[in-house]
């Protein structure tokens, strides 16, 4: 009789593996129809949501300079596209991590060769992520995206209160509210407020467009 109840959990413990193999190779293929910030976002596969954390990386806050641009980017290239994603884990919050593929081209990757992310180096284990260092660091050196400051704040930094005012300004980049008319600079806590959709490139051109200066920024 022990024999059996042997044979029977190894039995269990068979099919256990070779599901666990079987999910790790199924990729989850469907419609993005949710770009939460730049490096999550949420798939559609027959009729369930994924939300899917982009495996390896992390870009800027959605309060810090170049939050909404990542936000940007990533929707650009994937809302409302056919995506497929290839599951690396699972985080604390529920969400799939893992790889996000459009045709030949890797979510995950574009974002950091256009400087819109970091590579996560303690959440990045793989092979592949020593190639990842070296395009973010071409970015760098091209100063593209968030590169364009010489000392970003790291999210996982900001998230802790880190954040360095002087350090987290999107240069030459100011936002308008459309309907109190004030503009803003890119460390203002109101710089991505709901109305603040109206860009300029330099101080000048908020003022002769009418607008007037934050009393708290002062731009």
């Amino acid at each position: 009789m022990k024999k059996i109840s042997h044979y029977i959990i190894f039995y269990f413990i068979i099919v256990l593996f070779l599901s666990g193999i079987s999910y790790a190779q199924s990729p989850i293929q469907g419609k993005v129809v949710g770009v939460a910030d730049g490096d999550t976002i949420t798939v559609l596969q027959d009729s369930k949501q994924y939300k899917i954390r982009l495996y390896g990386i992390d870009t800027p806050e959605k309060k810090q300079g170049f939050g909404q641009k990542a936000k940007k980017f990533t929707s650009d290239m994937v809302f409302r596209q056919q995506v497929k994603i290839v599951a690396y884990d699972t985080d604390r919050y529920g969400r799939t991590v893992g790889m996000v593929y459009i045709g030949k081209k890797c979510l995950n990757e574009e974002l950091i060769k256009n400087g819109y992310a970091w590579v996560y180096k303690k959440y990045c284990s793989e092979s592949f992520c020593n190639r990842w260092l070296q395009l973010e660091r071409k970015a760098r050196v091209n100063k593209l995206g968030l590169w364009t400051y010489d000392n970003p704040v790291a999210p996982w930094d900001f998230r802790r209160g880190k954040s360095n005012k002087s350090k987290d300004k999107i240069p030459g980049e100011y936002h308008g509210n459309v309907s109190s008319k004030v503009f803003h600079e890119s460390d203002c806590k109101y710089f991505n407020c709901k109305k603040c959709t109206k860009i300029f490139q330099n101080r000048d051109s908020a003022v002769n467009a009418g607008y007037r200066p934050c009393g708290i920024c002062k731009p």
